[in-house]
């Protein structure tokens, strides 16, 4: 276990976030959606592009993660942000040749989100039920790697 927890402090850099975030988007049908809709549940934020490899990659580990989660009851919600200048149908018809079926968020390329900074394609935030981000992974993730840093995080609050 004490190697498990050494390998997430290497992978995952974790900044000392102090307060929740509240961050909204629009997805591909104009819904705008924030982290405060998903209260209660672990956020997975994926900063993403279509022109990206590793995305591409890392694309349907996220869908199973999140489709095996919605199965479980939805403690865990994924949320794709693509994060380029890109043309609203061109963007749908991706997700859709993607089979993505987590909810697909847009925003321009920005140097620091309400989240913080995206130095590289692909990052992603996890953010816990109180809505705090926890931890930040610049470059891909697997849905293993998640489903384990959930889950020793949810072992530390039960040990507390």
């Amino acid at each position: 276990m004490r190697t498990l927890t050494l390998i997430f402090s290497l992978l995952f850099s974790t900044a000392l976030f102090a307060e929740p975030v509240d961050y909204s988007l629009p997805d591909l049908k104009g819904k705008t959606h924030s982290l405060a809709d998903y209260q209660g549940k672990w956020v997975i934020v994926n900063y993403w592009a279509t022109w990206c490899p590793p995305c591409l990659e890392e694309i349907p580990d996220l869908v199973s993660f999140y489709e095996r989660h919605l199965q479980q009851g939805g403690d865990v919600v994924v949320l794709g942000v693509n994060f380029e200048d890109i043309g609203q149908q061109q963007l749908a018809d991706f997700v859709e040749g993607q089979m993505i079926t987590y909810p697909v968020l847009r925003s321009e390329p920005l140097a620091s989100t309400p989240l913080g900074s995206v130095p590289g394609l692909p990052t992603t935030y996890i953010i816990a039920p109180d809505g705090t981000p926890v931890a930040r992974q610049v470059g891909p993730v697997t849905g293993k790697q998640l489903d384990d840093y959930i889950n020793s995080k949810k072992a530390e609050t039960a040990a507390k």
